[in-house]
């Protein structure tokens, strides 16, 4: 069985500009940002970067090839996709090890480093294990050769697509393509609207299930029903937190509309991917109506920590207040004591008593403000709040 190629690729979300930033770090190592010139040297070493080449297909993109047998294409709007251009059956899933290797522990700790200034990554998208959808491209092989890969690589055949051109069988994990007389070049767009389309939907999922966590944990600040005063402090600060989560990833969400518009027109306008949009086209407007709904959510999620917060400030302030209340009270208490012995007295008086007598009222004095802390730390105070049911998301 001939394999020729083995594809895996990722998305996050760029621009042209980032683009130009990887080519200079590719090409000459250069950066006009505040980082380190060993660690970018090392970093570039590292590729083992042979040929680099700068196109425009729709896109702008850069394409390098590399002394590992592997070629890299980098696009304006983040797509990359990496290709093992040597294969074979016996060495597979090795050579499979290999690009994901390359993928995971040389390039992307190199755009990691060279992307490590400016709007942090929220700690709920970090360190995601990827699962990468892998592309293996065969030669006009028999029906019965893509079957025996599948049955050694998934249990599940997801669907099958057939042409005069090429053929695709999709697992959950892998994508084999039997190569019948498609162009190289237009294999490899169709894997690359592949790659993004997953992608894409991959990263809205995540956003989900982030929104679910998120939403889950201003839950439980509120469902603390009474709430002591100590804790006030604590709970704001979680509050304050969840809602710099919410904000960062608002962005990178609203971001995200223009980069599914862009691809699907450029993948409309390429007579090359008829075959492809038949079966796939319509996918960019369910990942449109999908990005409405998310963004909705996000937009409850950012409403919701807002109320959460607006309502811990109230019991903040009623706290604050008390607090000045009970102080109040104490420093009345020795303004009182100390006018009514300057009106007992004829004269000021230095005494072993008197200096006693103040000691004692200091004592006095620090002791009922530590006790009025004391009640105000533990005193509880009521979360007052309108109870929903809950729909499933």
């Amino acid at each position: 069985m001939k394999i020729s190629n083995v594809y895996i690729g990722g998305w996050f979300q760029r621009t042209m500009l980032q683009l130009s930033e990887v080519y200079d770090f590719l090409r000459d190592c250069k950066t006009e940002l505040n980082l380190d010139a060993e660690k970018m040297s090392a970093f570039r070493k590292a590729l083992e970067i042979g040929k680099i080449d700068y196109g425009v297909a729709g896109e702008e993109y850069i394409e390098f090839t590399t002394a590992v047998d592997i070629k890299v294409k980098i696009f304006e709007d983040g797509l990359i996709v990496l290709n093992n251009q040597k294969v074979s059956e016996d060495t597979l899933f090795a050579d499979i090890d290999h690009v994901q290797d390359y993928y995971e522990n040389k390039l992307t700790p190199a755009f990691n480093y060279l992307f490590s200034l400016g709007a942090p990554v929220p700690k709920e998208l970090a360190n995601i294990e990827n699962i990468y959808p892998y592309f293996i491209v065969c030669d006009n092989v028999a029906r019965e050769g893509i079957s025996d890969l599948l049955s050694r690589t998934e249990k599940q055949k997801y669907f099958e697509f057939n042409n005069d051109k090429y053929d695709v069988i999709r697992g959950d994990k892998y994508y084999f393509i039997n190569n019948k007389k498609q162009s190289f070049d237009n294999i490899e767009r169709y894997i690359e609207e592949q790659v993004f389309i997953r992608e894409f939907k991959g990263q809205l999922h995540r956003y989900l299930n982030i929104h679910r966590i998120i939403w889950e944990k201003i839950d439980v600040v509120k469902e603390n029903i009474n709430v002591k005063g100590a804790e006030i402090v604590k709970f704001t600060t979680k509050l304050e937190g969840y809602a710099k989560t919410i904000n960062l990833i608002e962005g990178r969400i609203n971001q995200m509309s223009t980069y599914i518009s862009t691809r699907e027109k450029i993948a409309k306008s390429d007579s090359e991917l008829e075959e492809f949009l038949a079966i796939s086209g319509y996918r960019y407007e369910t990942l449109r109506d999908t990005l409405d709904y998310i963004k909705y959510l996000w937009g409850m999620t950012k409403n919701y920590v807002s109320a959460a917060q607006k309502l811990f400030d109230g019991i903040k302030q009623d706290v604050t207040s008390s607090s000045v209340n009970s102080l109040t009270i104490v420093t009345s208490m020795s303004a009182g004591a100390s006018i009514i012995g300057l009106l007992t007295e004829t004269a000021p008086e230095f005494t072993i008593f008197g200096v006693f007598y103040f000691f004692i009222l200091a004592i006095i004095g620090w002791s009922s403000t530590r006790l009025l802390s004391f009640i105000s730390n533990n005193r509880k105070y009521e979360v007052s709040d309108v109870e929903y049911e809950k729909d499933f998301k």
